[in-house]
């Protein structure tokens, strides 16, 4: 099980501290922009590239809207990570991209 936050409070978070964030767009999506902190890790090789994850981190998913991100959510929590899905995503991101 994985929970879910909104943007905005997700945003305000995100502004007090630096958070464990992976943004599961491809690559080429990612290069285009994405949220100041966030680590790459592509849905399309999560598969594969999930245990160079942390299962004693906690962490917050981002792609362009909530639904890739959901996806990596339900695959991460059932390998027993605790995760929290962004919805909205980065398309909803109140700040500046990097």
């Amino acid at each position: 099980m994985y929970k879910s936050v909104g943007m905005p409070e997700f945003y305000q978070e995100a502004k007090k501290k630096q958070l464990p964030i992976v943004d599961v767009r491809e690559t080429d999506e990612y290069a285009r922009g994405h949220i100041p902190g966030a680590v790459n890790f592509p849905l399309s090789d999560l598969g594969s590239d999930f245990t160079k994850l942390d299962k004693n981190t906690d962490y917050y998913l981002v792609c362009q809207s909530g639904g890739r991100s959901a996806m990596a959510a339900e695959f991460l929590s059932d390998q027993g990570f605790n995760v929290t899905n962004v919805m909205g995503g980065t398309g909803s991101w109140m700040g500046p991209l990097e």
